[in-house]
């Protein structure tokens, strides 16, 4: 029986199968894992034909998953002189892709998580000014809690923003917080 143009070795199906469920578990699709690590592997650029075969993917799977690729930015059209088909390559500075995902989603979620925490401080501290004793004591605990949430999303996005700009990260602000939480624990 011929082999098949484009059929995966061992190594390459166990990598792509293990980038594809680290890339879902992240909130991803599985076969976005699974394609970036086969053109991340291979030395040469790959048609979407290539990957549907390696892959056992339908056409427009394949597609789709280009483009999502494409758009996050971790992997890129290549042309190949003679050829009329788009054919692709990985990004494979890690660092870069993993940068961009950062930038374009946990950023935003964290921004996100900041400003909700920030109106739920402000409408706890009306509760504790407002109701009776039993309403303002929950008030106060909340808003302490609340507090303590919103300090963490601005320390996760100081942390963030300077992995990002230096990748580098010093947890020393982490750790300082997460000792001051465990003080206040044990208190």
């Amino acid at each position: 029986m011929p082999k098949e143009k484009h059929a995966l070795s061992a190594s390459e199906v166990a990598v792509s199968d293990a980038v594809g469920r680290l890339i879902e578990f992240w909130g991803f699709k599985r076969n976005m894992g699974r394609t970036w690590a086969v053109l991340y592997l291979s030395p040469d650029p790959l048609s979407a034909e290539d990957l549907r075969q390696a892959l056992k993917l339908s056409s427009g799977g394949i597609s789709m998953t280009l483009s999502e690729l494409l758009r996050w930015g971790v992997v890129r059209k290549v042309w190949i002189q003679g050829e009329r088909k788009d054919f692709f390559t990985a990004e494979v500075n890690l660092w870069r892709m993993i940068s961009r995902v950062f930038s374009e989603r946990e950023k935003v979620e964290i921004a996100y998580a900041i400003e909700a925490l920030e109106l739920a401080l402000a409408t706890t501290a009306k509760e504790m000014r407002a109701g009776d004793a039993k309403a303002r004591a929950r008030a106060e605990l909340q808003h302490d809690r609340i507090r303590q949430l919103l300090e963490l999303a601005r320390l996760g996005k100081r942390l963030l923003d300077a992995l990002l700009t230096t990748a580098k990260l010093d947890a020393e602000p982490l750790v300082k917080f997460l000792l001051q939480r465990g003080r206040q624990e044990d208190a």
